[in-house]
């Protein structure tokens, strides 16, 4: 079973955190949510969040895939733990997935991971870091490196990193049990496909 690691902090998106830990659970994906600092979080709207364990409890634990949720506050604690910058370069050393959406890619180029790369985010959050061929799609996948725009796209994205994790099969299963119409499904015989 695929294991992926969320590290959540103080002013984290709630829509897309919650979108990437409940799409990846319902696929069978084993998820741990994990707070900067201890195990309960203000997400950026107010709404309070309980981490499964604090990131110090699982530093050492060999996760498949590292997914940073955005919000602009949380997206800048996460930035600025020098614990993540490592991980976050230690994953992408070992050939282990990383990813991020809407401003927490800023913490992917800020680790030194999208120079050169093709990724997305939340239109502006991008912009400081030279070597970043910028895309406007929904979700953009380039090796490793799976990058998204926001809130709106956090279904999409979840579903993208299932496909990644477990193959298209299991997120066409989690898809079709999400009822999204059939014109906006990305797994069904009307994909709108992403790149």
């Amino acid at each position: 079973m695929a294991s992926v690691l969320v590290p959540i902090a103080d002013g984290s998106e709630e829509l897309e955190a919650i979108s990437i830990i409940d799409l990846l659970r319902r696929a069978g994906i084993e998820v741990t949510v994990a707070g900067l600092h201890g195990v309960n979080i203000q997400a950026s709207r107010g709404v309070n969040l309980v981490a499964d364990a604090s990131l110090d409890d699982v530093l050492d634990q060999p996760f498949d895939m590292i997914v940073l949720p955005g919000g602009a506050a949380g997206a800048e604690a996460l930035r600025a733990d020098e614990r993540i910058k490592r991980l976050l370069q230690t994953y992408a050393e070992s050939g282990r997935y990383t990813a991020a959406i809407c401003a927490a890619p800023g913490v992917l180029a800020n680790a030194g991971l999208l120079e050169g790369r093709r990724a997305t985010s939340f239109p502006g959050f991008l912009d400081p870091f030279a070597g970043v061929d910028y895309s406007e799609d929904a979700v953009v996948t380039d090796g490793r490196t799976v990058t998204s725009r926001g809130p709106g796209t956090a279904m999409d994205f979840a579903l993208r990193l299932i496909e990644i994790l477990d193959g298209a099969d299991k997120a066409r299963e989690v898809e079709e049990r999400l009822q999204r119409p059939p014109g906006q499904r990305l797994f069904g015989e009307e994909s709108v496909g992403l790149n």
